[in-house]
C-alpha cells in the first residue's frame, strides 16, 4: 500500500516539474515574440545604446515575469497554509506545521521584495555609473 501512495506522490511531483517548465518555456516565448521584441529578428542595429536599451527591456520583462509567478506561488501557498490550520482542529502537530508554512510564506515574500529592491538599487547604480563616465 505504501509503494502505492510513494509512487503516486513521485507523479505528482513529476505532474508539477512539468507545469513549472511549461510555465517557463511559455514566458520565454512571451519574452522573445512579444509585441515590442522586434530587435530579436532585425539583423543591424544603429549604436550600443538601442542593444542595451532592448536588452534591459528584455532584463524588466523577466523580472516581471518572475514577481508574478512569485506573487501567484506565495499567495497560493500561504492559502494552503490558512487552510491546513483551519482544519487542524486544535491538534498540535497540525496547527505546527501550518505555523511552519506560514513562516515560509512570509519569509518568500520577504526574499521577493527585497530581491525587487535589489534591482532597483542595482539599476540606480549601473545608471549613475553610466552618466558619469560620459
Amino acid at each position: 500500500m505504501r509503494a502505492s501512495a510513494q509512487g503516486g506522490s513521485s507523479r505528482c511531483g513529476v505532474r508539477w516539474r512539468a507545469v513549472v517548465l511549461a510555465a517557463a518555456v511559455s514566458a520565454v516565448w512571451w519574452v522573445a515574440v512579444g509585441e515590442d521584441a522586434s530587435w530579436v529578428w532585425a539583423e543591424t542595429r544603429e549604436g550600443a545604446e538601442q542593444e542595451a536599451s532592448a536588452l534591459l527591456q528584455i532584463v524588466d520583462r523577466v523580472q516581471l515575469i518572475l514577481i508574478v509567478l512569485g506573487t501567484a506561488l506565495g499567495t497560493l501557498f500561504l492559502t494552503i497554509a490558512g487552510v491546513r490550520w483551519m482544519v487542524a482542529g486544535g491538534e498540535p502537530g497540525s496547527i505546527d506545521s501550518a505555523k511552519r508554512a506560514l513562516t515560509g510564506t512570509a519569509i518568500g515574500y520577504g526574499i521577493a521584495v527585497l530581491a525587487s529592491t535589489l534591482m532597483q538599487i542595482l539599476d540606480w547604480v549601473l545608471a549613475a555609473q553610466a552618466g558619469g563616465g560620459q
